[in-house]
């Protein structure tokens, strides 16, 4: 007799969970891990800095069918949005195949089953538990899940004299820093916030930035929220996609020199309203180059501590080493500065690791360079019985990652139709290559797929043979998308998968199916 298929789960942020319940809602039984001792992911108890909030406003970073409260403000605190995702995992009866606090410490992949065997352990004791087999593995445990911390000159002899060493994300308590003179090092978000946020308890706070990136507002000119220039179709379109579509063709055609005159406004605006000029804090390149790297809102309290005095900032440089001067933790930047330093704190990016799978895996899942190598930022090429969700990080992330569950979802019960290896290789090893030159290296390893989140959101639903209405698509090229507006395609492709009734079956299970024909739009080119 057959039996359900198990899929197993790594992760319990918004991949993890709409993951999910997606596949539960599919027939799927499920069973979910995650080391942390709640849900959340990066926004856990356990990794959030004070003041985290959101870049996204509500109502366009949640999930298709779990708005966010109407209580909440615009862009919710870190605290909030762990709040929502218990809240989600309230709702759709999540709780009874979560198991928190248990880390997956190795999964071992048997090709002929093909199936897994999931080595746990117990993250508050240390101790082993008993192995769980799975038939389908989705790794859902987020790019931002290991902190990116340099490995600097001198960093034993600054421990000695006193100084701390640590990311961004492992100071949940702002008396870790008060008193003390703080060094933040970086230019993103989390970087700018926690500089911002520190300088009220701490002694000194010096930020140091190897590169200054374009911020945009909360608020352009102090009324325009800043979701009508990067949420919506027109905002996404204004940068050069890989293969442009539709009105995008004009954009980047003949309508180019409008095109041009509307981003040399902004960054005019932005200049202009956040003090660039005077602050000295202009970024070297135009304003398009935000495409290039991870776009992150201004925080306003960093260029106001700047203008008093309260954050010392220092543009174009680098900590060259740590040390103890005067028996002193200190920490000496690239052009000889030195600043005293009992606290560094790396807004330094992140590291995209899988540390449970084989190197040989691992290997196979990357490329030569060390990108994941998934077609649509889901599928490994040779892998059997393993996909990958949240790995296309976007604006709309709680949106992509279910999305991304839902194509999942779809492939295991047999309603897509893929390119062969061969093809889909080729598709994936041009997008790496196009996203390289783009972001000049700045793509996490393939999994940021910024500014192009509706892009990717169109290519899976055409994947899926799904979509909203044209006139929903219309309205998303002056406001921003609505993910609510998405929920009827979820039910509609959860429902299909449902009518496919996903049972074990043998080795066949996972194979690209013959079923439900649907043509890629990346095969389409």
């Amino acid at each position: 007799m057959s039996r359900p298929v198990r899929v197993g789960v790594i992760g319990a942020g918004f991949a993890g969970l709409s993951s999910a319940k997606v596949l539960r809602a599919m027939g799927f039984d499920v069973v979910v891990f995650d080391a942390s001792p709640d849900v959340g992911g990066v926004w856990s108890r356990t990794r959030r800095y004070p003041g985290l909030t959101t870049q996204n406003g509500k109502h366009s970073y949640a999930l298709s069918d779990h708005p966010m409260p109407a209580h909440y403000p615009e862009w919710p605190t870190g605290a909030q949005v762990q709040q929502y995702l218990e809240s989600y995992a309230d709702r759709f009866a999540l709780w009874e195949v979560v198991r928190l606090g248990t880390r997956v410490v190795h999964a071992d992949l048997d090709e002929q089953r093909p199936g897994w065997t999931l080595q746990l352990r117990d993250e508050a004791t240390g101790a082993d538990l008993d192995d769980v087999e799975v038939d389908h593995l989705v790794v859902g445990n987020g790019i931002f899940s290991i902190p990116s911390i340099p490995d600097y000159p001198g960093a034993e002899e600054f421990a000695d004299a006193g100084g701390r060493l640590c990311s961004v994300s492992d100071v949940d308590d702002l008396e870790q820093v008060a008193g003390k003179h703080v060094v933040v090092v970086g230019y993103g978000k989390s970087a700018c916030d926690a500089a911002a946020v520190f300088s009220d308890d701490a002694a000194s706070v010096d930020l140091v930035a190897r590169q200054l990136l374009w911020k945009i507002p909360r608020r352009l000119g102090g009324f325009l929220n800043y979701k009508y220039l990067l949420l919506t179709r027109l905002g996404e379109g204004l940068f050069r996609y890989l293969r442009p579509v539709g009105f995008e063709k004009v954009l980047h055609g003949p309508g180019r020199p409008v095109r041009n005159a509307m981003l040399a406004s902004i960054q005019a605006l932005i200049t202009r309203q956040l003090r660039l000029r005077e602050l000295g804090l202009v970024p070297n390149g135009p304003l398009e180059r935000i495409a290039r790297s991870t776009v992150s809102l201004a925080t306003d309290r960093l260029y106001t501590g700047v203008a008093d005095g309260t954050i010392g900032l220092h543009r174009d440089t680098r900590i060259v080493r740590l040390l103890a001067r005067d028996g002193r933790p200190s920490a000496e930047l690239a052009d000889g500065t030195v600043l005293p330093a009992d606290v560094v704190v790396c807004g330094t990016g992140w590291h995209q690791a899988i540390p449970f799978l084989s190197t040989e895996l691992q290997n196979r899942i990357t490329d030569e360079h060390g990108n994941f190598a998934l077609y649509s930022q889901i599928l490994p090429h040779d892998v059997p019985a393993l996909t990958f969700c949240g790995y296309n990080s976007s604006f709309f992330s709680p949106l992509s990652a279910e999305i991304a569950a839902w194509w999942i979802g779809a492939h295991l019960t047999g309603g897509l139709t893929l390119p062969t290896e061969e093809q889909r290789r080729a598709v994936t090893a041009e997008k790496l290559a196009w996203m390289d030159e783009r972001t000049e290296g700045r793509h996490a390893r393939g999994t940021n797929i910024v500014p192009f989140s509706i892009h990717n959101i169109d290519e899976l639903l055409a994947d899926l043979g799904a979509g909203v209405s044209r006139r929903e698509r219309f309205a998303e090229w002056l406001r921003p998308l609505n993910p609510s507006a998405y929920a009827a395609v979820g039910q509609e492709i959860i429902e299909r998968a449902r009518r496919s009734r996903p049972v074990r079956t043998g080795s066949a299970f996972d194979r690209d199916s013959e079923r439900a024909p649907v043509r890629s739009l990346h095969e389409a080119g």
